[in-house]
């Protein structure tokens, strides 16, 4: 039902007929031409009166006389038959129609409007304004739970209504130059859902931060400060593009990660003590995709280990070169949310709770503000929650509602298949396509559908298309939409902010209406925007916080678990080179070592972000090893070798104080070897 005074103006409007040559009647003119789809209307503005013009206008519907029918036409086009206008004189002028469908009796005996045509106006038939009461059958949408969104633009009396399951059912788009109230009319949108299924859960994807302030009783903020997104979570691709910053991962690198990122996951879980226990387990269900957790310490472990097994000063260096970019990575302090100490725990349940709001606890909205987030792993995030929304849905068997908004869906989704990150296009390409059948729904809303997918587009069953300027994007939203014509799309380079032609399975018919106004304080804003600046009292800026979350430097406090890591870490390190040097190590002083602290889980600092790095106090004790024994001076019989040279083929004797370096000795072993392997071996 259109609105509840529904009946009442269909009764009004069946009084409304008088005669048909009548002044001040609703007569316009007669049709002098038509074809199947279109009709041609002559009428005259006697001695220039302008009264009867003013009822013609683009974008209005009228109603042509067919018996006992009447064919409901949209204007699109009018001029007069001299192209000239006389002021006191009969002006003849023509209007192109295109026709809609027609309002006629049903079995019931009731009037009801259909979008096909049984009979065609013939030459000579009376057109008239439409009445109020065909108006409303006409946007009626035949559902008791629809929902008002607006006004008609052509009888702002009537109501216009929206049927929210079938927009949600099979996806929906707002289009929109920049200005017009894209983000207004979301915010209607979503307040009207949620009011129609209050089991929906909303995941919105905000890359300027203005939602926040749109929903303050029904959505929760999630930023960067309050975001733990576990860098587990991310599949191989998408790890992949934060670790590359966004460049093509080199093959060699990316099939490194493809295997070790299994077995970090399965130490992690205990099941991987050994390589043969790993090779054993190789084929389990655990791969690189799977969302369970794992430690970065690890990860650069493994990636040690392959590096001492390289023999030789040629190592291949692109072992390296990943340790260095993830290293590089996890130091960042932009990434903080995905390297935190709050994500090497398995904390799946209370971040799908918390992102996508399941119970909700009466806020079933959740604003995922992007801007804070490097600009190279937005997409990465997008491609995560877009996965992840899908996976809830399919995983539940459709128990859970849910309605994923991508804001600037261009981004995500660009209609140039070479551009834009491919796990995000396909995780949104899969909502699209399958969502429905899971429950899980896609609002898109973009400036340019120009450069958006249209497979993607076309998948959205109702369409609010607002001013756009752009032809392609015209064209592009004309061949979207299906059973659209052009002449009800003519004039959308023109309509006024907060107006919108709607089309789909949601309304009746395609509609031009206005939204309606929501409350200033309900307005979606950028923080910190206000409509006027107070000249007298200029803001208080404190720079030192601006520059501070420029340069990123504030984080979490991690200072006490750096300490226990390193005291557990110097101990092993201790250890090893004890076994390395042996009695030559004696002799060294034991400075920066402690005693080892029990039940202390290794770690490595690498790992910790926004900390600097720590002393390595191994490098010390191997400067001070080195130091001692260069000065040594050789005995003057025996030259000293040269670098690189061959070791004698004699076993040489152990070391001990009193006894001179010779060939073999500690002293050449030490300068033979490569600096990195004596430092960093595992």
């Amino acid at each position: 039902m259109l609105n509840n005074e529904l009946h009442s103006s269909i009764r009004a409007g069946e009084q409304d007929r008088r005669d048909g040559l009548k002044p001040g009647n609703r007569f316009l003119g007669r049709v002098v031409a038509c074809n199947g789809s279109r009709a041609t209307i002559a009428a005259i503005a006697e001695n220039g009166e302008t009264s009867l013009t003013e009822l013609w206008s683009v974008g209005r519907l009228i109603s042509i006389s067919v018996g006992r029918n009447r064919v409901v036409a949209l204007v699109y086009s009018m001029q007069t038959a001299s192209s000239e206008w006389g002021e006191e004189a009969n002006n003849i002028f023509r209007i192109e129609v295109e026709l809609m469908g027609e309002v006629h009796k049903g079995p019931d005996g009731r009037e009801e409007f259909s979008a096909g045509i049984s009979q065609y106006p013939y030459l000579g038939a009376i057109a008239h304004r439409i009445r109020a009461a065909d108006l409303a059958r006409i946007y009626d949408s035949g559902r008791s739970d629809s929902c008002i969104i607006g006004k008609l633009t052509q009888d702002e009396s009537l109501d216009a209504t929206i049927h929210v399951p079938s927009m949600l059912a099979k996806h929906f788009a707002i289009v929109g130059t920049t200005g017009v109230g894209k983000s207004t009319a979301v915010t209607l949108l979503l307040n009207k859902a949620i009011s129609a299924d209050p089991k929906l859960r909303v995941l919105i994807l905000d890359p300027h931060n203005e939602f926040a302030a749109a929903f303050p009783d029904l959505a929760v903020v999630i930023d960067t400060d309050t975001l733990d997104l576990p860098f587990w979570f991310f599949r191989l691709e998408e790890f992949a593009e934060v670790i590359f910053r966004g460049r093509p991962a080199p093959p060699d690198e990316l099939d490194m990660l493809r295997d070790i990122i299994p077995e970090a996951k399965k130490a992690f879980r205990g099941g991987g003590d050994s390589g043969v226990m790993r090779r054993q387990t190789e084929k389990s269900s655990i791969t690189a995709d799977t969302p369970v957790p794992y430690r970065i310490a690890d990860l650069l472990a493994l990636i040690d280990e392959r590096i001492g097994r390289l023999e030789g000063r040629n190592d291949k260096p692109h072992l390296r070169s990943l340790k260095v970019k993830i290293t590089s990575a996890i130091n960042d302090p932009r990434y903080h949310f995905m390297f935190s100490s709050n994500t090497i725990t398995d904390t799946i349940q209370d971040t799908i709770a918390r992102v996508f709001r399941i119970p909700g606890d009466g806020r079933p909205i959740a604003t995922f503000q992007l801007a804070g987030i490097p600009s190279e792993v937005v997409n990465s995030v997008a491609s995560v929650l877009c996965r992840m929304a899908f996976e809830i849905g399919l995983w539940s068997n459709g128990g859970i509602h849910m309605l994923v908004v991508c804001e600037e869906a261009h981004r995500y989704v660009p209609s140039d298949p070479t551009l834009g990150f491919l796990p995000t296009r396909q995780a949104i390409a899969r909502i699209a396509k399958e969502g429905r059948k899971y429950g899980v729904s896609l609002g898109i809303i973009t400036q340019r559908p120009g450069e958006l997918d249209p497979t993607i587009l076309s998948q959205c069953s109702t369409v609010f298309a607002m001013r756009l300027a752009n032809d392609r994007d015209q064209d592009i939203i004309r061949s979207a939409i299906p059973n659209s014509s052009t002449s009800t799309t003519s004039f959308i380079s023109s309509i006024g902010n907060g107006e919108a032609i709607a089309f789909g399975e949601a309304v009746a018919v395609p509609m031009r209406m206005r939204f309606s106004r929501i409350a200033e304080e309900r307005l979606p804003r950028a923080h910190g925007i206000t409509d006027r600046i107070d000249e007298d009292h200029p803001p208080t800026v404190d720079l030192r916080s601006i520059v501070s979350r420029m340069r990123a430097i504030n984080g979490p406090d991690i200072s006490g678990f750096q300490q226990s890591f390193m005291a557990a870490q110097t101990v092993s390190e201790a250890q090893r080179w004890e076994a390395e040097l042996g009695p030559a190590a004696q002799e060294a002083p034991q400075q920066g070592f402690s005693e080892p602290e029990p039940d202390i889980e290794p770690y490595r600092p690498d790992m910790l972000p926004r900390t600097a790095p720590p002393a390595n106090p191994e490098l010390e004790r191997f400067n001070q090893i080195r130091q001692q024994l260069l000065s040594e001076k050789p005995a003057p019989e025996q030259p000293a070798p040269r670098y690189g040279a061959s070791p004698s083929s004699g076993q040489a004797p152990a070391a001990t104080p009193g006894d001179r370096p010779r060939e073999g000795s500690l002293r050449e072993s030490l300068l033979k070897r490569p600096l990195g392997s004596i430092i960093r071996k595992p």
